[in-house]
């Protein structure tokens, strides 16, 4: 093998090591998650429906391809993303997908057809309403993902406390909801709740990183009582 050939086998292996790494959905959902935040293996292994086993071996995966840090924080080992490429790398997969595989709009819009009333609320009209004070915008994702960053004027309400939040939201006002995307599910269950309890609430598909790309102001302070 000449000297040419072998630089350019070396290369593109190292380039493999990356498409290796991303190539199960498990390590996808996980990276996923960590843009959202850092978090230990244990609860990473909770969100995914893994065992702790499991998910400690996808994120060595992903840690020997560097696409995430760890940290020893007292008894836990801490997850992060390397470096903010990798979410811009993991949503690139993910616009990437989305024009090239039918599939996904198949998938996407058959589950919407089984949540009837949960047509997203278009993003530019939702920036003018929360502008306004017309809506209450809330965030119902854990609390370290709200605080890690959420869209301005965003109230913090998980959608596993909603239920202790119910008098304190306006049953005179549109009620917006949003999660981690257009693929996170959070924010359909909150709407199918709120409404069912007779409120006007509404999913917004984006998330927080959909929002930064439009260029609007999101926040990392915390939570409001």
């Amino acid at each position: 093998m000449n000297a040419n050939r072998k630089f350019k086998d070396s290369i593109y292996e190292q380039f493999a090591r990356i498409s290796k790494a991303l190539s199960s959905p498990k390590r996808l959902e996980l990276l996923d998650l960590l843009c959202q935040a850092e978090r230990s293996v244990e609860l990473l292994a909770k969100l995914t429906g893994l065992s702790v086993a499991n998910a400690s071996q996808h994120l060595q995966v992903l840690r020997s391809a560097r696409l995430i840090e760890a940290e020893k924080q007292g008894l836990f080992v801490i997850y992060r993303l390397a470096d903010e490429q990798v979410r811009d790398l993991l949503y690139a997969l993910r616009g990437l997908a989305e024009k090239r595989l039918t599939e996904i709009e198949h998938t996407t819009r058959q589950f919407l057809e089984n949540h009837p009333g949960l047509e997203p609320v278009d993003r530019d009209t939702l920036r003018e309403r929360v502008r306004s004070g017309a809506v209450t915008l809330i965030d119902v994702r854990p609390t370290e993902e709200y605080l890690a960053g959420h869209i301005q004027g965003a109230r913090c309400i998980p959608l596993d406390e909603l239920e202790k939040h119910l008098d304190r939201l306006p049953k005179d006002q549109e009620i917006v909801a949003y999660c981690r995307g257009p693929y996170c599910v959070l924010a359909v269950e909150a709407v199918e709740r709120l409404r069912a309890r007779g409120f006007k609430a509404f999913r917004l598909e984006d998330g927080v990183y959909e929002w930064q790309l439009l260029g609007l102001p999101i926040d990392a302070e915390s939570p409001a009582a």
